[in-house]
């Protein structure tokens, strides 16, 4: 049971320090609002998310306020739309995006994740109709997210899939050209994708999931780079096992803070509260970074050797942390590395030590994947499905979720700023060495085979 006088003593010493709910989740089982009317099913998504989510961003700036603790966003997930619009073709669908848009307007969340596609061993109609709309539901749309799950260790990697998601990314650039391409920013290409993930774009209510769940994201880079800075100047030299006992009692303190949160915003919207995911997931503001807490732990140039090792103890450390604190973690918890949204991840693409292929690297170790990385507009869709798969067995083979968030900015060349703003930060354009040749594995199609390790019944 969670003693709250703990919790605020913890609450007192990190107040300074950038620790904040990122974000309330409201996650929405929508499956019973199916209508063979378009205009039905429409109406009943959206009487359905304005009653069950209408209190709750007054009651998240309320909690807010009494603890003390700044809740970043307040969002809603739903269940997979390729599902609930299942037969109304892409003209439904984009009707029924249209709908979640207005919806989450209404209610004041800032964005709705949930439509989505799972696609790891085949595509029905509904999915291929889906993803096809994409392009048009991201430009038209200001707050729905999507997500598409090509790959599993269950099932391996669907390459029908991922070679069309290489040419949607691109028309989703190209949709949205005069800012940078930003609609590639709501969406993201998994392999394994969580089922209560609180983060967007890949947030949805999985199949799994209560009638209406509140999950919680927290977030704390600035709390674990000052931890750590305050531990090495206390002047103990600490070796790196003892860098990684810091980082869990620090990860232990924060998650048992958005563990509190969360019940208290479940308790009073009447939802039962789902999980805590403690994820290290960094904001453009100096200071809230994980590439800060990687200087911290002695790594002086991101991408240099060492980079991978640093970013393997940090997620571990943050997981161990978590998991001593609740047995309600959840989603994805632990380190994320999006470069557009880290101030010294961009920094180091800028300055070429941090190229794609230590990103990808790095990615078989921290919690997601490739996230946020802009690159060139001219880059051709095989070979950002190429990446796609490269990214995708590294999610497949490791049993573990990896996702991909590649934004080609038109008209822009490696070197290049673009510029997505808020919390989405900005970076420069990474060079992708060899682009074009990667059109012949990736038109072969078909599925790769789940690992041997996936039989495991």
């Amino acid at each position: 049971m969670l003693r709250t006088e703990d919790i605020l003593r913890t609450v007192r010493m990190l107040q300074e320090e950038n620790l904040d709910v990122r974000t309330v989740t409201l996650g929405i089982n929508l499956m019973d609002c199916s209508s063979p009317d378009i205009d039905q099913l429409c109406q009943k998504i959206e009487r359905k998310l304005v009653n069950k989510a209408n209190r709750l961003v007054s009651v998240c700036n309320d909690i807010a306020g009494a603890y003390g603790i700044p809740i970043v966003n307040k969002r809603m997930a739903v269940s997979p739309i390729s599902s609930v619009a299942a037969g109304h073709g892409e003209e439904g669908l984009l009707a029924v995006a249209h709908t979640l848009d207005r919806a989450a307007r209404e209610v004041k969340v800032d964005l709705v994740g949930g439509y989505t596609a799972l696609v790891q061993k085949g595509a029905t109609p509904s999915e291929l109709a889906l993803m096809r709309s994409l392009p048009v539901v991201l430009s038209q749309t200001e707050r729905v997210c999507s997500s598409v799950n090509v790959a599993s260790t269950k099932a391996g990697i669907n390459m029908d899939a991922v070679k069309m998601m290489g040419r949607i990314i691109l028309d989703i650039a190209r949709f949205t050209a005069d800012r940078d391409g930003f609609g590639c920013a709501k969406l993201v290409v998994f392999a394994n994708i969580p089922e209560d993930n609180p983060f967007m774009a890949g947030a949805y209510h999985g199949y799994g999931e209560p009638e209406c769940v509140v999950n919680i994201g927290v977030s704390g880079p600035g709390v674990v780079k000052r931890a750590l800075e305050r531990f090495i100047a206390m002047g103990k030299s600490p070796d790196l096992g003892q860098v990684a006992e810091e980082i869990k009692t620090t990860s232990f303190r924060v998650t048992r803070v958005g563990e509190l949160i969360g019940r208290e915003v479940a308790s009073a919207l009447g939802f039962p509260f789902g999980i805590v995911d403690l994820s290290l997931a960094p904001t453009p503001k100096m200071g809230d970074s994980v590439g800060e807490i990687l200087q911290a732990m002695g790594i002086t140039v991101l991408g240099a050797p060492g980079s991978t090792a640093a970013l393997a103890l940090l997620n571990d450390a943050v997981k161990k942390g978590g998991l001593f604190a609740s047995s309600s973690v959840g989603g994805m918890s632990g380190a994320f590395i999006p470069v557009s949204e880290d101030r010294a991840l961009a920094h180091a693409v800028q300055q070429g030590t941090l190229r794609l292929e230590k990103l990808e690297a790095m990615t078989s170790v921290c919690s997601v994947g490739l996230d946020m990385i802009a690159i060139p507009g001219d880059t051709d869709a095989d070979t950002i499905s190429a990446i796609i798969a490269d990214e995708a067995a590294i999610g497949m083979v490791n049993n573990k979720t990896t996702g991909v968030r590649l934004i080609p900015v038109p008209g822009k060349k490696a070197g290049d700023m673009a510029v997505f703003g808020g919390l989405f930060g900005e970076a420069a354009i990474i060079d992708i060495p060899t682009v074009g040749t990667s059109a012949p594995f990736v038109a072969k199609g078909g599925r790769i085979p789940a690992p041997l390790h996936s039989l495991n019944n």
